[in-house]
């Protein structure tokens, strides 16, 4: 592996290392899918190729997706459930598309080298110990837990940084076309200049009063389908959600300590800095960069765009003293903003630039002792839950009305007439509206899972037609309605008096706007009078209802972006970039499709099912 890969796949990882490194890293707490995990003694679930797809990796990517979104929403997530959404399916593609990827990077002779590879692993912090520093037992251990050995685990990451470094030769090098740059840059940095003339109540010459019954009734009448409730459905229910049963539910002192100590890195925050790091092939090299730096020649900056990578790249984040190594006693030495080096570190010589210190901070247990017993309780709640739910569910089973269950259970009956976009109540669950949505008369009760771990069972009473609103139940609002139509009537008569805002000394002054961007928020305006001033032409004026006002707008001049100042170049910057990433990502999306069009790939839906029925 030459020296240049090597530096090209460094880039690419501590810029994004992508999905790739993150799963094998997450694989880790993945316990009960080693070698025994299944019956079966096919251990494929595809082949792609000559290359095979083993039912640990894919029982790891699945795992990993369904934690991950098991947290996403709090609640837990059945195997049925992922394969409704997909997430099998969605696994194994990735799969597939890695393994077409690795035969791709295997016939150009593509890889990275062992110092890449090195510099990966080092950079874990579950790999690390107590000073910050890469703990051998650490990584010996947590590759035991996950059934993986260290040539296997270290050839995973081999072939997702391998990966990367092929997505970046594909698509790395696209440019954005400036006939894709200039219109959009128009679109989104012309200006405009504007006035706005604003009509309220007060400006009518008589105030309009209260409507009489005859006119309420017509303008209630020619409106109805403002007033109308849509068809809904009246549903009864029975829930029980983590809140509900907390204050039953003590927790040791015991139980808090040990919740203090585990996450004793989140309460106690040793002194830190916020730090980049370059790194170079040599000393001298390192030296020379520094010694351009001190002379005002260049800037750290400077340094790294002549490397070929951003600040992003360099950037380390906040880090402590031990984490930092070696460097850690010169670059904390420093109390402002600076640049502090060479010094020798895993990967090679570096300079290391600090822009910010952070004070140490300590929260004492008992002050964290409030949060700990929340989130403790709500926990222990949520794992009560999840212990009930077969009781619940064999209730069910066993033909228990929503009364009974209410009755023989800790679970609450409620009844609720609702209609799509209602959100009050038991109805502010996403969950409840997903199942309230196609509930009909022939479905049974089940016990289904709240968004943030508890349980409902509902049932349909009757369907609720749509229907009017009766005018004596919402009279004041019918009334308002029909004054604010009498007030934008009267004053679009005015407006269409005034025309175009006059010069004349009695006329009202109308509000001018000028440079104003598609984007920018204008809090005396409404978006619709922004969105009006990009429609018109130059000259014209439009006459707006907002409320019960009316606004008369006139376009006074167009300005095209201006590539002379710093935020329109800024923005030009930024659609390069974007349209580049875009383009770049199609690119390697065709590349990939093409690979894959051109292997023979066959899946094995008998292991498949065998990993699955193992979750």
């Amino acid at each position: 592996m030459s020296q240049s890969k090597a530096k090209s796949g460094t880039k690419l990882t501590a810029k994004n290392m992508g999905a790739g490194v993150l799963m094998a890293i997450l694989a880790l707490s993945l316990l009960g899918f080693g070698a025994d995990g299944f019956s079966t003694s096919i251990r494929h679930v595809a082949t792609v190729g000559d290359r095979k797809i083993d039912a640990d990796d894919y029982a790891r990517a699945l795992q990993n997706e369904l934690r991950a979104l098991q947290a996403q929403i709090g609640a837990g997530f059945t195997m049925e459930q992922a394969r409704a959404f997909g997430l099998d399916r969605m696994v194994l593609e990735q799969l597939v598309s890695n393994a077409v990827l690795d035969l791709e990077a295997e016939r150009v002779g593509l890889s990275v080298g062992d110092p890449t590879v090195q510099g990966e692993i080092l950079a874990v912090r579950s790999f690390q110990g107590a000073s910050g520093q890469f703990d051998r037992e650490a990584y010996r251990f947590a590759l035991q837990s996950a059934g993986l050995s260290e040539a296997v685990f270290e050839e995973q990451i081999r072939d997702d940084v391998t990966r990367s470094v092929l997505q970046l030769a594909v698509g790395g090098a696209a440019q954005a076309p400036e006939s894709l740059v200039a219109p959009l840059l128009e679109y989104q940095a012309q200006t405009r200049d504007f006035s706005v003339l604003t009509l309220g109540a007060g400006d009518l010459a008589e105030p309009v009063g209260q409507p009489g019954q005859a006119e309420l009734d017509a303008w209630y009448q020619d409106q109805i389908a403002r007033y109308s409730l849509a068809a809904g459905k009246r549903i009864r229910y029975v829930w029980l959600t983590p809140e509900m049963i907390i204050d039953g539910i003590e927790i040791e002192d015991a139980m808090l300590r040990d919740a203090y100590a585990a996450r004793i890195d989140e309460f106690v925050q040793p002194e830190r800095r916020l730090v980049e790091r370059l790194i170079f092939s040599d000393l001298a090299t390192a030296q020379a960069a520094l010694a351009r730096v001190t002379a005002g020649a260049a800037s750290f900056a400077d340094l790294v765009t002549e490397r070929g990578l951003t600040l992003e790249d360099a950037d380390m984040g906040d880090v402590t003293q031990a984490q930092l190594g070696a460097a850690g006693d010169g670059v904390f030495a420093l109390t402002e903003p600076g640049v502090a080096g060479p010094f020798e570190t895993p990967l090679g010589p570096a300079l290391f630039q600090m822009n910010g210190v952070l004070a140490a901070r300590e929260t004492p247990f008992e002050d964290a002792v409030p949060l700990l017993r929340d989130e403790l309780v709500i926990d222990r709640a949520r794992r009560i839950l999840a212990d009930d739910l077969d009781r619940f569910e064999d209730l069910l089973a066993g033909g228990a009305t929503l009364s009974e269950m209410a009755s023989e259970t800790e679970m609450e009956l409620g009844q609720i007439d609702w209609r799509a976009g209602d959100a009050d109540g038991i109805a502010a669950y996403e969950a409840f509206r997903a199942a309230a949505g196609p509930l009909g008369a022939d479905d049974f009760p089940e016990l289904l899972v709240l968004d943030d771990g508890g349980l409902f069972a509902l049932e349909l009473i009757e369907e609720i037609p749509a229907a009017p609103q009766p005018l004596d139940e919402i009279r004041t609002q019918v009334t308002q309605d029909w004054q604010n139509a009498q007030i934008v009537a009267r004053l679009r008569a005015q407006a269409d008096a005034l025309g175009a805002p006059s010069d004349s000394e009695d006329a009202p002054v109308p509000a001018r706007f000028t440079g104003v961007s598609r984007s920018d928020f204008l809090s005396d305006l409404s978006p619709a009078v922004l969105q009006a001033a990009f429609d018109m032409t130059v000259g014209e004026t439009r006459i707006l209802d907002d409320g019960a006002q009316v606004q008369i707008v006139t376009l006074d001049a167009i300005a095209s972006p201006d590539l002379l100042l710093e935020p329109v170049a800024q923005i030009q910057t930024v659609l390069r970039e974007q349209l580049a990433q875009s383009l770049g990502q199609d690119l390697f999306s065709y590349f990939a499709s093409a690979l894959r069009a051109g292997q023979p790939i066959q899946v094995n839906q008998t292991v498949i099912d065998a990993v699955q029925a193992n979750f």
